[in-house]
């Protein structure tokens, strides 16, 4: 498989040193992206640096080498570890942190960290560095039925995924994967997830890695951190998709010895979701709301949604559902592990809280799903993308299942011109195109459409696979990248979209869509390999 060539005016897209060739390093790793001008490279970590090719027309990019045409030839370039990036041809180093060091020889540069740069390693062969990080690439055949532009954007969804993934590092014992080297850069509770589901149908024991990886930071109360690295973790969690994950990957390959070494680790991460997270004991979770404007609930994934705009406390529909479906999932895990104690409280634990939801999150009159607030005693006035969450679990009535689907199709709610909005079209005082005040995510794309085919909308929910294929494919082919999230309404390009308060990605990484988004990559693999393994 081949990466296609790219002759945008706009760039952002993610080059680092894969874990797959060698090892990885968290604090001297190079991570670059292409200028915004598709100019040249601009190297972001671990210091900054600004290499410019004179007059470029296009660019053959992959996540480790690439080759710039120029009018007078061709600029070549390659990582040839962790620590360097080897460059052939035309360049002008327009900036090099003191963090970073260089040597130009023959037509060639070398640039790389100075802690651990090697100037003998000018001295590489060209062709011999581009081979060794083609290769696991090249060896990738797309599916026959893939349409050309299914194609080339699945060849640069492996070329990213290859890149995001790391070795083990410090308090990391477990090879694993960040969202993008830049700025992300760290590994995320749910993005991980996100991505086994995808790598699965690539190499399953890479997969089952990545999930133990999130167990390595795992506290013996059983939390676990929503980010963490090789040296740190953060204070609060994310949504509980473990499960989902770990039955998705014994799916592709069962294994009951890593079942076996995962599933006391689940039990005990939902029992510390359970004690510590439900302040009013009515037996509803609820994300921690932080005071943050441009991110209320990180620990929820969805930072800047309406959802949390006034509230402090809210029994959210997100994560009982979430929370019922790894019950339930634990539950199967237990049945296969030969704990009947375990299977019946898994059990019962899914329909108490799948009860719940019903009786306390559904709303007659919007026949929505929302969350409530509990400080104010009433149901939340904001109808977000979390409400389609029930169907994943099972917690909607059929009656109330067909007036989700209702909505993905009603213009007024969520059925606009990529669905499915992060916030629902009626509410025009609180839309934004910015993260999860509008736009659409693929994961909840992904998560509604397995909750369509349990309660056996397969025609709807192969739609909204589709359009979500058919959305990424697009903008991939106009912009080549793959993005965090995407316009619901289809009138702005992805990199002219807010986030958190403004589109700025000269100001501030934090105030751009991501590029090379992890999961979107990864969710993108899975609708479109499915059964079919590369």
């Amino acid at each position: 498989m081949n990466t296609p060539s790219r002759t945008s005016s706009w760039g952002g897209q993610l080059l680092a040193f894969s874990g797959l060739d060698g090892a990885t390093s968290f604090d001297h790793g190079l991570a670059a992206r292409t200028s915004l001008d598709l100019a040249g490279l601009e190297i972001r970590l671990p210091e900054r640096a600004r290499l410019v090719f004179p007059n470029p027309v296009s660019v053959n990019l992959a996540g480790d080498h690439f080759t710039w045409t120029l009018p007078a030839g061709n600029v070549r370039g390659v990582f040839l570890d962790a620590f360097h990036l080897l460059i052939e041809g035309p360049c002008v180093v327009e900036r090099l942190d003191e963090g970073l060091s260089k040597v130009e020889r023959g037509g060639k540069l070398l640039v790389g960290a100075t802690p651990r740069f090697d100037a003998d390693l000018i001295s590489s062969e060209m062709e011999q560095a581009i081979s060794a990080r083609s290769r696991w690439l090249a060896e990738k055949s797309c599916p026959p039925h893939l349409s050309p532009s299914a194609q080339r954007t699945l060849a640069k969804v492996l070329s990213v995924m290859k890149s995001q993934v790391c070795t083990p590092e410090g308090r990391i014992a477990h090879r694993w994967t960040t969202p993008d080297r830049w700025p992300h850069r760290r590994m995320w509770l749910w993005d991980s997830v996100f991505h086994a589901v995808g790598w699965r149908h690539l190499d399953v024991a890479l997969a089952r890695d990545m999930i133990s990886a999130v167990f390595d930071a795992q506290r013996a109360d059983g939390f676990i951190p929503h980010m963490m690295d090789p040296h740190q973790v953060s204070p609060m969690t994310q949504p509980p998709v473990l499960a989902l994950g770990v039955a998705l990957v014994l799916e592709k390959e069962p294994c009951l010895d890593w079942l076996a070494e995962v599933y006391p680790k689940l039990c005990a991460y939902l029992r510390w979701d359970m004690a510590n997270r439900d302040s009013d004991g009515g037996g509803l979770l609820e994300w921690d709301i932080e005071g943050d404007p441009n991110c209320r609930s990180g620990e929820s994934g969805m930072d800047n949604s309406p959802r949390f705009d006034s509230a402090t406390r809210l029994d959210a529909v997100d994560f009982n559902s979430f929370l019922a479906h790894e019950c339930e999932l634990l539950a199967e895990f237990a049945r296969q592990l030969d704990r009947p104690a375990d299977a019946a409280e898994g059990v019962g634990q899914a329909a108490r809280t799948n009860a719940l939801i019903r009786e306390k999150l559904w709303s007659p009159a919007h026949r929505f799903f929302v969350d409530d607030d509990v400080e104010r005693g009433h149901p939340s006035d904001i109808l977000a993308s979390s409400g389609f969450m029930p169907l994943l679990s099972g917690a909607a009535t059929p009656e109330q299942a067909a007036a989700l689907v209702a909505h993905l199709h009603n213009p007024t709610t969520f059925g606009t011109a990529f669905p499915i909005p992060s916030v629902a079209a009626c509410h025009a005082d609180r839309y934004v195109k910015d993260m999860w005040r509008g736009p659409s995510w693929i994961n909840m794309n992904w998560l509604t459409a397995r909750g369509l085919d349990r309660y056996g909308y397969r025609a709807e929910a192969e739609a909204l696979r589709a359009r979500t294929t058919a959305e990424i494919e697009r903008w991939c082919e106009s912009h080549g990248s793959l993005f965090e999230f995407y316009d619901d309404r289809g009138e702005v390009p992805p990199p002219l979209l807010m986030r958190k308060g403004k589109c700025a990605p000269q100001e501030h990484p934090i105030h751009q869509v991501f590029h090379d988004y992890g999961w979107t990559c990864t969710l993108y693999a899975d609708l479109v390999l499915g059964a079919h393994a590369l």
